[in-house]
């Protein structure tokens, strides 16, 4: 019976060194292909491990961002002869030759920042949520000093909603930087006990970034939430308050959040936010209605009104993106006004 006892913890004992040896081994190897993992700096390699539950983490305080205006657009005989110096908006509809509603939307990113059960408060892109007030259109050809108005719309009502948030008051526009493309809204709540989650991650270094260092961008082109990933290009532009990525952007993921790794995953920091692509525009005519339920038949003339539209055409693969100094350094700016609203992003910004 003793030998028994003993053949089988000489058996255990052999188990142990043969994992103590396979562990030793795998260090060895880990340290071999990872040699530089450790450094301190961001990576410029892709993730050794998975992180997909992280990703999925911080995909939930990624939110899409809808917003809409509506203007009612006044159009004017060149007979009338109105110039901006006489222009007088309480006569608008008995100027008029033509009046009508249209709406202008933009869809874009939002990212929870922070929450505290009665306020919510979100980062994102200003150009998402800035619609001009008023907007004049001029009759080219005509022998004044002044040009004459041929149109001009005015914004009725605007609408920012973003989904799959507590129920509250509208979304209200807290601070806005239009040169550096930032902004924080934020919602009072109705009083919940609901647990919303926030982006909980800490804020890095842009200016650490070096060439070829390694992002992941999440956003909501085209209105689809997604993960990209990309590798940052020419870092001296950081200076500037913006650098490149290589990541494919399309509409929908302006303000969409990027992520470095530090030292291997899960180690995410925030470094920026995404905002824009090189585009080149073109004018093109389009009819009346221009949707996809609405079909027109390719052969009959068409014969209703038409209009000119800018179209934006994207350079894809150069998102230029916003480092998070200069968001930092904005939301010093307005800090007392933020918290006399009641929003304390402060632990957010450590």
């Amino acid at each position: 019976m003793k030998n028994l006892l003993n053949i089988e913890r000489i058996k255990i004992l052999i188990i142990l060194i043969c994992l103590l040896l396979l562990n030793s081994c795998a260090k060895k190897t880990y340290d071999r292909i990872y040699p530089t993992l450790s450094d301190g700096k961001y990576d410029s390699e892709f993730p050794y491990r998975n992180c997909s539950k992280q990703l999925e983490e911080i995909s939930k305080t990624v939110k899409k961002l809808n917003c809409l205006a509506f203007y009612e657009n006044y159009i004017f005989s060149e007979d009338k002869k109105i110039t901006k110096s006489n222009f007088k908006a309480e006569n608008l509809k008995k100027d008029a030759i033509l009046a009508e509603i249209t709406n202008e939307s933009v869809l874009g990113t939002a990212t929870i920042i922070y929450y505290d059960k009665e306020r919510i408060a979100f980062l994102t892109c200003n150009h998402i949520i800035d619609f001009p007030d008023t907007v004049f259109s001029f009759f080219e050809n005509n022998s004044s000093e002044e040009k004459y108005i041929l149109g001009v719309s005015i914004k009725a009502k605007q609408m920012n909603h973003i989904r799959g948030i507590p129920k509250g008051e509208d979304i209200e526009i807290l601070a806005t930087d239009k040169k550096n493309d930032i902004a924080f809204l934020g919602k009072k709540l109705n009083p919940t006990n609901e647990n919303t989650p926030f982006f909980n991650y800490p804020c890095g270094g842009s200016n650490d970034l070096e060439w070829g260092s390694f992002v992941y961008i999440i956003g909501y082109p085209m209105g689809f939430q997604m993960i990209t990933r990309g590798i940052v290009s020419n870092p001296d532009k950081i200076k500037s308050g913006s650098f490149f990525i290589d990541a494919v952007f399309n509409r929908g993921f302006s303000g969409g959040l990027v992520l470095a790794v530090k030292d291997g995953v899960p180690n995410f920091e925030l470094v920026g936010m995404a905002k824009s692509v090189p585009y080149k525009t073109e004018n093109i005519l389009i009819p009346e209605k221009e949707n996809e339920t609405f079909e027109y038949d390719p052969y009959s003339p068409y014969k209703g009104n038409i209009y000119v539209k800018s179209k934006k055409n994207i350079t894809y693969g150069i998102t230029n993106s916003v480092t998070i100094e200069t968001i930092k350094k904005f939301f010093r700016e307005n800090k007392n006004k933020l918290e006399e609203k009641g929003y304390d992003l402060e632990s957010f910004f450590k």
